[in-house]
């Protein structure tokens, strides 16, 4: 057993070589990452993403003031902070077009209150609130140019090709959570995912050649009945759920991960080999999430992040030199989330304090 003041001498010798007082928010086993910055502090911020310029962010956040998930942008460094949805409702899943409008999930359209919290009596799930609908906005006004889906039903979690041509989203329209694929104006409609069971939080990638997300395809009768039953409550259980890997059109559908536990947050690494989720694999209590990386294949895995309760959310630079992603790492409050940006080393050497 190491004690706590040797691993404070051995970390002290670390500090020539960090480059600002935020790296004490990095923990010496993650290799992968030096350099590590806060960008915002307090509340739960979540979701992150670069605009297509990467010099801005977009990202959804809930404070002391508005409980209700609202959507913001800043500059990478975390400055220039606004808000960019009405403050009404809830809304999720904020993401850059390529000219810099935005677009994002909101619940206000149909009722300007916030919504109430998911029945928790079912155990953990997550809502999925049927009055959710895509919307594309002016970032410099907040003004809403486009509504992008009228169903009568749950429609979010869009995200669009870094080839600027194609958006991904999750949609209950034809009674499942599948993915669907659009043009940025909404046309050229296709369902790519037919398996009963939940599909979502899918991303393209580089290329755009192929998408990658998150699945739970229940495998017994009685698992497909609770799945139905909690959809029916606009409710979803998360607890697993596996990485795929598809063609950008629907086809080649493959499973990279198989651990049973939750896996979610998927993102390539630029060469388009790679994918960086967040998983509860390594917690027998299924209580703490970390960052992990595997090949396409699934082969290779290997764990990033150490120390925090909860690292996820990541997205590579198009150069893959740099890794946003959402932490608890440095809270001050239970629950509090925030936003970090770090170097990403991929080709790290081991280090002798790794286990």
């Amino acid at each position: 057993m190491i004690s706590s003041r040797l691993m404070t001498l051995y970390l002290l010798s670390l500090q020539p070589l960090l480059a600002n007082p935020n790296d004490f928010l990095w923990d010496p086993r993650e290799h992968h990452l030096r350099n590590v910055r806060q960008l915002t502090s307090g509340g739960k911020n979540a979701e992150a993403y670069f605009s297509f310029g990467e010099d801005m962010i977009c990202f959804q956040a809930s404070t002391a003031n508005n409980p209700c998930d609202q959507i913001f942008i800043m500059d990478t460094n975390g400055r220039r902070l606004r808000q960019i949805s009405p403050g009404y409702g809830r809304t999720t899943c904020s993401y850059f077009l390529p000219d810099g409008r935005l677009l994002y999930a909101t619940t206000h359209l149909s009722d300007t209150l916030c919504p109430p919290p998911p029945d928790r009596s079912r155990g953990y799930v997550w809502p999925i609130y049927a009055t959710y609908d895509i919307v594309i906005v002016d970032t410099a006004t907040g003004a809403l140019l486009q509504r992008l889906s009228y169903t009568d039903g749950y429609d979010a979690e869009a995200t669009v090709s870094p080839r600027g041509d194609r958006i991904v989203f999750t949609s209950a329209r034809d009674g499942d959570l599948e993915l669907y694929s659009c043009n940025l104006d909404g046309s050229n409609l296709r369902r790519l995912t037919f398996t009963p069971g939940y599909d979502g939080g899918a991303f393209f990638s580089f290329d755009g050649s192929k998408i990658v997300y998150r699945s739970h395809h229940p495998t017994t009768e009685a698992e497909l009945a609770e799945y139905q039953q909690l959809l029916r409550q606009q409710l979803v259980r998360p607890d697993r759920t596996e990485i795929f890997v598809m063609d950008a059109d629907g086809t080649n559908v493959r499973q990279v991960t198989h651990n049973g536990a939750s896996n979610f947050a998927p993102f390539f690494h630029p060469d388009g080999r790679r994918i960086i989720f967040s998983s509860n694999m390594h917690d027998p209590t299924r209580r703490t999430f970390s960052l992990y990386i595997v090949n396409i294949d699934g082969t290779g895995l290997r764990r990033v992040t150490y120390g925090a309760d909860f690292d996820s959310f990541p997205m590579f630079s198009r150069d893959g030199r740099r890794l946003l992603f959402c932490s608890s790492r440095g809270a001050r409050h239970p629950r509090e989330f925030n936003i970090f940006i770090a170097d990403w080393i991929d080709n790290p050497p081991p280090h002798p304090s790794s286990p």
